[in-house]
């Protein structure tokens, strides 16, 4: 899939999720597969621009190209301004927040709270492609309810604005997370819009992948939460698409080693303290399936120092291991 001048090396992309797509996360997922990583959005209010928060967030030390920095807000000249300041720390597209259902988002009128005023949306659209050279992406909701699926008109304002990508999540805003996401509206953008269009909501599997990219027409399927605690999923996908048969699931110790590795980054990324606590729901997620796993993660989350946090993971994953061969 191509995203102004950059050809993405496969069709699957990483969602934007704050708190879970740092860096680090990012960085092992474009390993493990998926063709462009999102980072969590960034906030247009130039106020935070000091914090250690939004240092970490411009930190693009490492990454592959291209580097998609989202960034969220409600005003036009706030998030022109964002997108020059992210352009400058490394961003080589920016993706624009319309999509986020949280409270504390759409009660400052930002992420999918916008779908209710076309019209500011057309401001920050036009706002923020006038401001940076980079193209610009945008990643919405259905609409802000059921009873007012305006995604169809507003794909139309992004792509007269030089919109170069839109995402849809298959849920409005005031579905949030529940129920089963359609992806009626996104066949109806699709076939509506000559932009690229990404497909996102419930992708967890690789059939369902497959099968929501020949409903919708799609031109690539974006994943969330079903990568946390699974970032190998992009490769499963990847491979399924291409032979049409599946990988075999990563064995424990594969597991542990991913992990092991994920964590080493957390911590060189966030310093010991914060990395541990990081690390935590990272390793809930990789451990969600294993043997004695609410047991684990009760010890695991106890732990303090990143040093006894690692080998605590380690351990826990290498018995897996042991047992396999004792087995054999």
């Amino acid at each position: 899939m191509q995203i102004g001048p950059y050809t993405l090396s496969n069709n699957l992309v990483l969602a934007p999720m704050a708190g879970v797509t740092d860096r680090p996360f990012r960085q092992l997922c474009r390993e493990l597969g998926a063709g462009l990583a999102v980072s969590e959005m960034v906030s247009s209010n130039a106020l935070l621009r000091g914090s250690e928060k939004t240092r970490r967030r411009i930190d693009h030390t490492g990454e592959s190209a291209p580097v998609s920095v989202q960034i969220a807000g409600a005003d036009p000249s706030m998030m022109a301004d964002a997108a020059r300041f992210n352009v400058d720390n490394g961003a080589q597209i920016i993706d624009i927040n319309m999509g986020c259902p949280a409270k504390k988002v759409c009660n400052v009128m930002a992420g999918s709270a916008l779908l209710q005023d076309e019209p500011l949306v057309g401001r920050i659209l036009e706002a923020v492609v006038r401001a940076v050279e980079v193209p610009v992406t945008l990643k919405i909701r259905t609409g802000w309810d059921p009873a007012h699926r305006n995604g169809l008109r507003v794909a139309a304002i992004a792509e007269q604005a030089g919109i170069r990508a839109l995402s849809i999540h298959g849920r409005t805003r005031a579905c949030g997370y529940r129920g089963e996401a359609e992806h009626d509206t996104t066949r109806a953008i699709k076939a509506a819009v000559s932009i690229p269009v990404i497909a996102n909501g419930d992708i967890r599997m690789p059939e369902r992948a497959v099968e929501v990219l020949r409903f919708t027409g799609a031109d690539a399927v974006m994943i969330g939460r079903a990568a946390q605690g699974r970032p190998w999923i992009f490769r499963e996908i990847s491979h399924f698409m291409n032979t049409g048969s599946h990988l075999p699931e990563p064995a424990p110790a594969e597991i542990g080693r991913i992990l092991a590795g994920h964590l080493h980054n957390l911590y060189a990324f966030y310093g010991e303290y914060t990395g541990v606590r990081m690390a935590r729901k990272h390793i809930a997620w990789y451990s969600k399936h294993q043997r004695d796993g609410n047991r684990f993660r009760q010890q695991v989350n106890r732990i303090e120092s990143a040093e006894a946090q690692l080998a605590y993971v380690e351990h826990y994953f290498d018995q897996f291991a042991e047992r396999r061969e004792l087995a054999a």
